[in-house]
């Protein structure tokens, strides 16, 4: 079995390619390291790997978007597993296996012999998820926490404050859409936030759907409607912690297989952490799934 290292350099610290390689050197398996130069890249990179026929094992080494693009070459093929290695600073999909997700899968050995699960995927009008679809208030601030991060002299977390500022307090939460999801038939009604997970957590922190899991056949989505500023204030912790179940009349839930939702303007949409924008969307449960192989004794199981 081959093992392919696919590193984003720009990913992490600026030392941490150099001592990721290091580790990979090490390793007692035959292996092959590739080093993405442009958004794009890594898909090409694993998808001509799991064309090749051969059992493969491609590592994603990066944040969550090298991972969405390794996942997105990688899917659907029986003889292809992916994982990844934590090397951004942005790995939400990981922390599924707890708080020590960091240390279990920078262990390159116990990774190379761990187990694999065939893990679902979220179809978004085409694109590939393995973690969370979101659209709404938080993806609007997701989407211009990049364009903050351009400005000179803004850290992360100032990108991440002066997007909340603009989105929450000066833009609005709710946007007019139309969303079908099960029985709810939401008609063109202002919402706040709608997100759809296959994963645990995204954004950094927030875990809205705490018992979902990435291979039950389930896509467990949740619909916040319009609420004021101060309800956002006071609902956003608790939202951020699955609690969602304590406010039945705020947030309507739906655990099945797919949602579509539209709107006059264009929507922002994230998945996995990947921007994208379009007046019409379909989420479901793709045909195709993934193998996810991680530390043995690690667990994603609630």
């Amino acid at each position: 079995m081959k093992h392919i290292f696919i590193i984003n350099p720009s990913a992490g610290k600026k030392r941490s390619t150099r001592s990721l390689v290091d580790r990979i050197q090490a390793l007692d398996a035959p292996y092959e390291i590739s080093f993405t130069e442009k958004a794009g890249d890594a898909r090409q990179i694993a998808q001509a790997a799991a064309e090749r026929g051969q059992a493969v094992r491609l590592y994603a080494c990066g944040g969550d978007g090298t991972l969405n693009e390794v996942v997105n070459g990688a899917a659907g093929w029986d003889h292809a597993a992916v994982t990844n290695v934590p090397k951004g600073t942005g790995n939400d999909f990981l922390k599924i296996f707890g708080p020590d997700y960091r240390k279990l899968f920078y262990d390159l050995e116990a990774l190379a012999t761990g187990p694999q699960t065939p893990f679902d995927l979220i179809d978004c009008n085409g694109r590939l998820g393995i973690d969370v679809v979101c659209a709404g208030v938080d993806a609007r601030i997701a989407a211009d926490v990049h364009r903050y991060k351009d400005w000179q002299l803004v850290s992360g977390m100032g990108a991440y404050v002066l997007a909340l500022i603009e989105n929450v307090f000066f833009k609005g939460i709710a946007r007019p859409m139309t969303v079908h999801m099960g029985k709810i038939r939401w008609e063109n009604r202002p919402a706040s936030l709608l997100c759809v997970c296959n994963g645990r957590h995204y954004g950094g922190g927030f875990m809205p759907v705490g018992e979902a899991m990435p291979d039950d056949g389930v896509l467990d989505m949740l619909l916040v409607r319009r609420v004021s500023l101060f309800t956002f204030l006071r609902l956003v912790g608790k939202y951020a912690r699955g609690l969602y179940k304590q406010f039945p009349e705020l947030i309507f839930d739906c655990h099945g297989r797919e949602v579509s939702f539209s709107a006059q303007k264009p929507i922002t949409v994230v998945v996995d952490g990947e921007i994208m924008q379009d007046t019409v969307f379909t989420v479901r449960l793709s045909e195709k799934k993934v193998n996810f192989f991680y530390p043995a004794g690690a667990s994603y199981q609630v």
